[in-house]
């Protein structure tokens, strides 16, 4: 991946897309697809805020169902299954657990009656590429078995719970930018780290961007017919910047945390309804329990956001209220979060605005030449990419072609059976472990091949930095050929190293160097950027 305000300071396209977490991401692999010449700026890293912040899961959204939301569920599961297949790597079936009790408003009955819809408008679920990736239907536990199953689930008053299956998405940040490879190799224009600064306009309708580069610290300046704003929680601000003045556009804004800690469940998602009847989950996430997530309204500037101490406490006696565990703040290795952007602006509570997205033509503001996509969800970002194509069709007159998104491998994904994949990638690499070649190939798919290569050509490439068997040459890869600038950006975006908390000093600091060649840092650069991690692993402590 290239940055091209480095390579080329100005330009024209046919659309620019501003924001490049996997709503943006999405939009420039289905309009690539179409032949459009696209240009997509990021004002941070790619996928490095709400896209970054999920419960890693593909899902067709079960709760949406008590709303009546069938349209959503429905949309939600067909592409639950359109990125099993085109993404087949990053897409995992896991069983979800809900017990049941008697005291509950929703006991076994009722929620059997909305699992046998969800089974339902998941009719097409055991029609995979992959046999690897079916879905089975629901079905019934006992008390009995539930315990014997998940000794985390409380026995007062229970009476059994229920099975169902949803995708677990192992690495988010990196299908997103599978997306973006994908856009790259169809030739979009790719640049993290430019902020989108300003709005050209021309007889009277907005026709380009002024970029700033924050590597380079220069402004270019690129024109299109159309700009498409893809900045999630910040899309009210965008157009606020293209209109240059008060805006009556509104977007909601809900914060959502996750935290981390030892493994609690055995094999199962955990899913309870807290007494404010808010759903929670212990999921189970590379030997960890990934907790999460709350659904909190956020009124603030969403540059300013940070995950407080309060909010972690209180997911924390969500998770002991409602879980036979006792956890102290001193448990969570590593937690994150992010603000949802919600197209609902009604609904009284954040918890039960619609997760659905919308599609602004702009010109109703007197911003012709700008749309704007908001809300929704990650699992329906491919979907609201192929919709806001209809809209750019309309506004263009261009004879596009019919969307294959939706069966076309993406870039490093070009997978048809996973389980013979990880084989034949075991027997070929049989000098490095199990764990080695099970997180490579899951995670970079077909270009673990460059990564066994490198570690192969340069041995120091293959030491191994954590249990899950990650190796340096990840990092080497990270910054020559994914556009990673900074350590951050490696540690939580292209690898996992920083996912599970602290790696350790030994193993930060032989990251941080490593970079320190690669991007020609000098020694207080490298300082500077470890003491910035170490912050981000530090627990809040206000």
């Amino acid at each position: 991946m290239k940055r091209i305000i480095q390579q080329q300071p100005s330009g024209s396209f046919d659309i620019i897309i501003v924001g490049g977490g996997i709503t943006g991401a999405a939009l420039a692999y289905e309009a690539s697809s179409a032949g459009l010449r696209v240009a997509l700026f990021e004002k941070s890293d790619f996928g490095g805020a709400t896209s970054s912040a999920t419960s890693k899961l593909i899902h067709g959204g079960l709760r949406y169902l008590k709303n009546l939301e069938l349209g959503l569920v429905r949309e939600s599961l067909k592409e639950r299954k359109t990125l099993s297949n085109i993404a087949p790597n990053f897409i995992y079936p896991v069983p979800f657990m809900i017990p049941t009790y008697k005291d509950s408003k929703s006991g076994k009955v009722v929620l059997g009656m909305g699992m046998v819809m969800y089974d339902l408008l998941g009719f097409d679920k055991k029609s995979t590429n992959d046999p690897s990736k079916k879905i089975p239907n629901f079905r019934s536990l006992s008390k009995q078995e539930t315990r014997s199953l998940e000794h985390i689930v409380p026995t007062k008053n229970l009476t059994g719970s229920l099975i169902f299956y949803d995708y677990q998405n192992i690495f988010p940040e990196r299908l997103t930018l599978a997306f973006l490879k994908s856009a790259e190799a169809n030739g979009a224009a790719l640049s993290n780290y430019a902020e989108v600064t300003g709005f050209v306009k021309k007889d009277e309708k907005i026709n380009g961007v002024e970029v700033w580069d924050k590597i380079q610290n220069n402004t270019a300046t690129y024109t299109a017919p159309l700009v498409v704003n893809c900045t999630g929680p910040w899309a009210d601000r965008t157009i606020q910047r293209a209109s240059q003045e008060e805006t009556h556009h509104s977007i909601r804004r809900s914060e959502g945390i996750h935290i981390l800690t030892r493994k609690l469940s055995a094999n199962h998602a955990v899913s309870q309804v807290t007494k404010n009847e808010r759903h929670i989950m212990v999921i189970p996430w590379r030997n960890h329990a990934l907790i999460g997530t709350t659904d909190k309204e956020y009124l603030g500037d969403p540059d300013d956001y940070r995950v407080t101490k309060e909010s972690i406490l209180e997911l924390l006696r969500d998770v002991n209220e409602n879980y036979a565990v006792a956890l102290e703040y001193e448990d969570v290795a590593f937690y994150y979060g992010g603000l949802r952007p919600l197209a609902d602006t009604e609904t009284e509570n954040s918890y039960e605005s619609s997760r659905k997205y919308e599609i602004f033509d702009n010109a109703d503001e007197g911003l012709d030449g700008l749309i704007t996509a908001e809300g929704g969800k990650y699992t329906t970002s491919r979907q609201l990419a192929e919709t806001v194509m209809e809209l750019i069709k309309k506004k263009t007159g261009k004879e596009l072609p019919e969307s294959n998104t939706s069966h076309r491998f993406l870039s490093g994904c070009e997978i048809p059976d996973m389980d013979a994949f990880l084989e034949n990638l075991a027997h070929d690499h049989p000098d490095f472990s199990s764990e080695t070649v099970s997180f490579l190939g899951k995670n970079y798919g077909t270009e673990a091949q460059r990564l066994f290569e490198m570690a192969r050509k340069h041995p120091n490439l293959a030491e191994v930095l954590n249990s899950d068997g990650e190796i340096l040459a990840e990092v080497v890869y990270a910054v020559e050929q994914e556009s990673a600038l900074f350590l951050d950006d490696v540690l939580f975006r292209r690898t996992g190293l920083g996912g599970l908390g602290h790696p350790g000093k030994e193993v930060l600091e032989k990251i941080a160097y490593t970079m320190k060649e690669l991007l020609h840092w000098d020694r207080k650069t490298v300082h500077e950027q470890i003491e910035k991690a170490e912050q981000r692993f530090a627990l809040p402590q206000d």
